[in-house]
């Protein structure tokens, strides 16, 4: 079979995937923004069969998020190339996530214009962050052009041949906007534990940074606007006794930045994304990880970072809404502490506990590990894929 995997972000795990789905006979592409300033998977990779091609999309420098309309033209660029490669491979399926809503249709019109399935890995609900944050920029303008987007994507859902969800909480809206809830799945996201292994703190990269001798909190990957660089500025505030670590970037590394500028914040380290092979050495400098997503932001998006997290063996420490999964996962394995991402109080005092007690911090570093090893089985997880992909769940005899 003939698979385009897209996925905007070029993140870790995706890749994994698409080695996966070749090495049983698939002619992959993997296509990804090349562009994009996100954490990016490992793409030079030996294990790579000659069925699998990446394919680095360009379409121009990413806009600024507060520039509103250069993101439309960009991301609607971006959507035509895309649909210039659907023409071009002639794929049978299509699985495509991560996805701004414009291009997203583009990509599906060039699907139905060239017979490919096309299949809806939804991530996070876009139209709906949309909304959310157009709401707090424009006010009932952003109101009125967050509908449009959300009518857009729920005609998405319903024109898909099939829809992949990572949460059943986006189970029941994916089944009412695409019109059959026989043709959604619930497949939920991994890390890469071939590519996240524990490591020693002491390692070149802590070395490189002065951090091998320094209790360090750690965030890794994009800090945007559904994160609150308020509680690692709050880190950084308390524990003078310690280093607080962000390598990523977005615009919460932006203000972190300028915060640090104006309060010469001495224990904050800011550092961009480091290349998906210091991965592994990154985390492992790390005595505790750090993850945020806003209260707002819990019903539409699962920060991945906290799964790549799990597999590096160290505790986290995760500020967000109970009910969202990435949260649920933290508890289920008990791998470290979730606070609300609104308490301040209770987001320190947890960091105090995870400060000042070494066997603590071991055992829930452990806890994620084994659930890691557990949960992250590539090889089932790529069964769930096909059985979506060869046409089951298009209610077709494979």
């Amino acid at each position: 079979m003939r698979l385009l995997v897209h996925d905007y972000a070029g993140h870790p795990f995706q890749v994994g995937l698409s080695v996966q789905l070749s090495h049983r006979g698939h002619e992959v592409t993997h296509a990804y923004y090349a562009k994009d300033h996100g954490p990016k998977g490992c793409f030079d990779r030996p294990d790579s069969p000659p069925t699998l091609r990446f394919a680095p999309i360009e379409a121009g420098a990413p806009a600024r998020q507060t520039a509103l309309l250069a993101r439309r033209f960009n991301q609607i660029a971006y959507g035509r190339l895309l649909a210039q490669m659907v023409s071009q491979i002639k794929p049978d399926v299509v699985i495509s996530g991560n996805t701004p809503t414009e291009a997203q249709q583009l990509l599906l019109e060039a699907c139905a214009t060239n017979g490919a399935r096309f299949v809806y890995w939804v991530q996070d609900v876009y139209s709906v962050a949309v909304s959310t944050y157009l709401g707090k920029w424009l006010g009932p303008l952003g109101g009125i052009i967050g509908s449009y987007y959300r009518w857009l994507e729920r005609m998405q859902y319903r024109r898909s041949d099939a829809i992949v969800v990572i949460t059943e909480d986006f189970a029941d809206l994916a089944s009412h906007w695409g019109g059959d809830p026989n043709k959604v799945s619930v497949i939920e996201n991994w890390g890469t534990l071939d590519e996240v292994i524990p490591g020693e703190k002491d390692n070149h990269w802590s070395r490189q940074h002065r951090l091998h001798d320094q209790l360090t909190f750690l965030y890794s990957g994009t800090l945007g606007r559904k994160h609150n660089p308020g509680l690692l500025m709050a880190l950084a505030t308390e524990f003078t006794n310690a280093r607080v670590v962000v390598v990523g970037q977005g615009v919460g590394a932006d203000t972190l930045s300028a915060a640090k500028r104006e309060n010469i914040l001495d224990h904050l380290l800011l550092l961009p994304l480091q290349p998906a092979s210091e991965l592994s050495a990154v985390l492992a400098s790390a005595d505790v990880l750090v993850a945020t997503v806003e209260a707002d932001a819990g019903a539409f998006a699962v920060p991945s970072k906290v799964l790549t997290y799990l597999c590096a063996g160290r505790p986290i420490l995760l500020a967000a809404p109970k009910e969202n999964l990435a949260a649920r996962t933290v508890l289920r394995a008990n791998a470290g502490f979730v606070v609300d991402p609104s308490d301040y109080t209770g987001f320190l005092f947890a960091a105090r506990q995870l400060q000042s007690d070494p066997t603590l911090r071991e055992s829930l570093g452990a806890n994620g590990r084994a659930y890691a090893e557990q949960m992250f089985d590539l090889q089932r997880i790529t069964d769930q894929f096909e059985h979506v992909l060869t046409g089951r769940d298009f209610g077709e005899t494979p």
